[in-house]
Parts: C-alpha cells; sequence; structure tokens
C-alpha cells in the first residue's frame, strides 16, 4: 500500500488506506453516489461553518443545518443547474429522478428529489477525484443561497 500524497483525493486516500478497489464513479447507483455525496456535502459545510470561528457545536449545527437541508439543496440546484455541463446534468437528472423508498422530513416530494439529485452530483464528483469541480459548485451554490430563518418549533428548540 502506498502512503496517501499532499495531491491524492481523500476518496484515493481512503481507499489506498483501506485496500479498497478503485470503481468509475458511472457504474454506482444514483442513490448510492447521493448516499457518498451527502456525506462529503456535510463535510464541506462542516468545513466551512467550522472555519467561521470557533462556537458552542449546537450552533455549529444549526448554522450547517440551514444549508444540509433538502429544501435548501433543491434552491442551490436552481441555481448550479444551468451551469452544469452535459454528464453533470446527466448524474444530477438521475438522481432526482431515483425511486427512493424514503421520504425527508419537513420537505416536498419536490424539494426532497431534486436534494437527492444534488447530492447524487457530489458524490460523483467526489468519486471521480474532481474535488475542485465539487467545490467551485458548493460555493456557487452556498454563495447564492439566503438561508430562510427558523419559524415555529424550529425557532423555540434552537435557543434552547
Amino acid at each position: 500500500m502506498h502512503n496517501c500524497e499532499e495531491t491524492d483525493s481523500l476518496d484515493r486516500c481512503i481507499r489506498q488506506k483501506f485496500g479498497l478497489e478503485h470503481k468509475q464513479a458511472q457504474l454506482y447507483s444514483p442513490l448510492v453516489l447521493a448516499y457518498i455525496g451527502d456525506g462529503i456535502y456535510e463535510l464541506v459545510i462542516r468545513t466551512i461553518v467550522v472555519g467561521q470561528g470557533n462556537r458552542q457545536v449546537n450552533k455549529l449545527h444549526r448554522q450547517a443545518s440551514r444549508y444540509a437541508k433538502a429544501q435548501a439543496q433543491s434552491e442551490m440546484m436552481e441555481t448550479l443547474l444551468p451551469l452544469l455541463g452535459e454528464e453533470e446534468t446527466s448524474v444530477y437528472m438521475r438522481g432526482r429522478n431515483a425511486k427512493s423508498h424514503t421520504t425527508a422530513k419537513n420537505a416536498s416530494v419536490n424539494d426532497y428529489r431534486r436534494a437527492t439529485g444534488f447530492e447524487a452530483l457530489m458524490g460523483y464528483l467526489y468519486l471521480q477525484g474532481n474535488m475542485e469541480r465539487l467545490l467551485e459548485l458548493v460555493k456557487t451554490a452556498v454563495d447564492h443561497y439566503t438561508p430562510k430563518e427558523h419559524t415555529g418549533m424550529e425557532a423555540r428548540n434552537a435557543y434552547k
């Protein structure tokens, strides 16, 4: 096994360290892409939030959650869709159209499906080793997204 080099992607480092075989991202189902995409997107968002300053963990979680919920990802896709290439659009559409047996709490079916497409795209770019493009899209999405303020029960629970 090789040591992880500074220029290696996170995916490659993990595969090397644990002796995992490389598979082309195109071979994964859209829901598997969304599964890994959810995790890598969450890591990016948490890294951004933590980088903005040392705060209480519950405040960090609330800030990150504003960008990780299905409605936010759905709205971000409206910004990103015109910027995607043909292959990226295809991955997004496959994710959006995938038949999932779960639904998001507090999200419409349409938002949940678009969010699944968003996460599939993130997973695809990650498994392709294209972190530069993934981060470029996340930055564009975050820069153009205005989180909604907490309302109702969310607001009451946010300050406990």
